[in-house]
């Protein structure tokens, strides 16, 4: 399994969570998942928000919704608009 896949609406990206890092960013992958440190805790939906802020200016997405995970540090979102081709070489530099 990809951390990143075709879905009708754009791409469909598999996330590992990281939440009250130093900083937000996108450190690359963690199994088969893209790794996101959050500079915020994981409360009220904080770092659920924080991660769609990033993985939205990032990857240039039209919206980006949580479709899985919502409480959980593996969480599955839609990146609206943006071919998985695009968001893999936007999100991790064209890596696995």
């Amino acid at each position: 399994m990809s951390w990143i896949e075709h879905h009708p609406d754009g791409s469909l990206v598999t996330v590992w969570a990281v939440p009250r890092a130093s900083r937000t960013e996108i450190v690359g992958l963690h199994d088969d998942a893209l790794r996101v440190r959050l500079a915020v805790p994981p409360e009220a939906g904080k770092a659920n928000r924080e991660l769609e802020t990033i993985l939205k200016t990032t990857s240039g997405a039209a919206a980006v919704e949580l479709v899985s995970g919502a409480t959980s540090r593996r969480k599955t979102l839609v990146l609206r608009g943006v071919d998985p081709a695009d968001a893999r070489r936007l999100l991790d530099g064209g890596g696995a």
